[in-house]
This record gives structure tokens, sequence and C-alpha cells, in this order.
């Protein structure tokens, strides 16, 4: 799996030289926007409707996929 860069440099730079209150907002706005990113929604019947649209998807194997998902939504 390839290396992810979480941090850029010009971040690194700016959190080295913040005190102790300023990397503590940073990191609480860095942990809101995790959040806000983390709980986006998944239209079903938006997705189902779309999924109904490709050619070879028939009732059954919609069904499978469908219960897939959602499944998968559960446990996150």
């Amino acid at each position: 799996m390839p290396e992810q860069t979480i941090l850029d440099r010009e971040t690194y730079r700016k959190i080295k030289k913040m005190s102790r209150e300023e990397l503590q907002a940073f990191l609480m706005r860095y942990a809101e926007n995790l959040l806000e990113d983390h709980t986006s929604t998944l239209d079903l019947s938006q997705l189902e409707s779309d999924l109904r649209q490709i050619n070879g998807i028939g009732q059954k194997r919609l069904e499978e996929i469908m219960a897939v998902i959602k499944k998968t939504q559960r446990h996150s």
C-alpha cells in the first residue's frame, strides 16, 4: 500500500511554531472537520435508482448489492 501524506511540509512547520493553546485549537478544528466529512450521508433510494439504470444489473443482483451496502452502513 503506498504511503499517504497526511501532513504537508508547510503545515508541519506551522505546527512546530505553535504554542500549546494554538495547537489545541488547531487540533479541535481538525477533529471537527473530520467529523463533518465522516457524517456525510448516502441517499440509498437515489443510489438504487442509479444502479437500476446500469445495463446488466437485474432486480435480483440489485437486491444483493443493496443488502451489502446496507450491511456495511450499519457496521460503520
